[in-house]
């Protein structure tokens, strides 16, 4: 069941990716689009649908099996990626765009669904195998619309989605043969073990808080990297860009295999969360110099330091929520992840237009150092956050 699950997260994942890196092109080619407002305002639409969508999933998932909901979901995502393809005006794609991504959305509760079943011990691992999926679904994704773009009108990276949901529906109708786990009751007492208390409750919207502000800043340079890539290359080669743009997940790689090799020799963790900060903060500045040999160097430090950053953030959540609250705590703590991207594609759209394609980098950084400051205050007397097993 398990690797089922990965297997469903992994083809959401790419699925999301193929168009990620090229929206400003795919507006400019399909709508003669070119400003970088409308783009961020369109990835901040999009993170305002998913961070909506979530908790009604969420509560519906208390009520309805997982995956019984998620084949009428991903079915329902593949017919508006159709619809996407077809779409002729502005219009018209922005409703079957938004209303496809709230519909994907329900994939998130896999996430939750593999810790719940998971044993305390396995969280900090689940967690960076599942981040290295993230990266490395990115990594395929986006080659894929980089070859695709590159053969092909943009528009038809939406069938290539589409058929990406449609893999999901027949798994998840192919783990339907098999006897599913029953559903845990829909509520308990207040007094019982399983209810926040608290202190725990005000830890997870404090976490909630520093995650909105590590999400905005490292979301920043996402949605026109590959346009500042071919700018400042020189190569208007999408491949490559998308290429360049995924090497967050090569170093997400060397990253997991770093934390399990350090885990069996029995050696602390590598660097402290305020040092990964600063890390962060020099591989985004490093890519807003002009230099490509620096310019591929920060991408790689900021890589390291996104993935190492985002297995403790998670760890987090799980260690201050509860088994039978996780579907709920993540749906609360991932609407702050996504209203902190929302606010980044907004600025970044703004930066840009502004001040050039460089600023989302000076400015990520400046929101890293945010966070730096931020973390002692928000999460005191955090105990170190690898010492659970983080690393197997």
């Amino acid at each position: 069941m398990r690797r089922a699950l990965l297997t469903l997260s992994t083809l959401a994942v790419v699925g999301d990716a193929v168009l990620l890196p090229f929206y400003p092109q795919y507006f400019a080619s399909r709508f003669g689009v070119e400003d970088a407002r409308l783009v961020g305002n369109y990835l901040a639409a999009l993170c305002l649908v998913v961070m909506l969508a979530l908790p009604l999933w969420a509560r519906l998932a208390r009520r309805v099996e997982l995956l019984r909901l998620l084949p009428f979901t991903q079915l329902a995502a593949a017919l508006l990626c159709v619809a996407c393809y077809a779409a002729d005006s502005m219009l018209l794609f922005w409703l079957a765009s938004l209303a496809m991504v709230g519909c994907k959305s329900s994939y998130l509760l896999i996430y939750p669904r593999l810790m719940s079943q998971a044993a305390p011990q396995e969280h900090a691992g689940l967690i960076g195998l599942l981040s290295v999926i993230v990266h490395f679904g990115g990594i395929a994704g986006a080659l894929l619309g980089g070859v695709l773009l590159s053969l092909l009108p943009a528009r038809h990276a939406f069938l290539l989605m589409a058929l990406a949901d449609l893999a999901q529906m027949g798994l998840c109708l192919w783990l339907l043969r098999a006897p599913l786990p029953v559903l845990p009751p829909a509520a308990a007492p207040a007094s019982s073990a399983g209810e926040h208390q608290p202190v725990a409750v005000g830890g997870l919207w404090r976490l909630g808080l520093l995650m909105l502000l590590f999400y905005c800043s490292a979301y920043l340079v996402r949605g026109f990297f590959a346009l500042y890539w071919q700018q400042q290359s020189g190569l208007d080669n999408s491949t490559l860009a998308a290429a360049v743009f995924a090497l967050p997940a090569l170093l997400a790689l060397l990253g997991l295999w770093h934390n399990q090799r350090r885990q069996r020799r029995a050696q602390p963790p590598a660097g402290s969360t305020s040092s990964l900060l600063l890390l962060g903060v020099g591989g985004l500045l490093l890519q807003a110099l002009p230099q490509l040999p620096l310019l591929l160097l920060g991408r790689c430090l900021f890589g390291w330091a996104l993935f190492q950053l985002t297995v403790r953030l998670d760890l987090q959540l799980f260690r201050l929520s509860a088994p039978a609250h996780y579907a709920r705590d993540y749906s609360r703590i991932n609407l702050c992840q996504n209203l902190g991207v929302l606010l980044s594609s907004s600025a970044a759209g703004a930066l840009v237009a502004s001040y050039g394609l460089a600023a989302p980098f000076v400015a990520a950084a400046l929101g890293l150092l945010l966070c730096l400051l931020a973390y002692p205050l928000l999460l005191p007397g955090v105990r170190p956050p690898l010492s659970q097993g983080v690393c197997s």
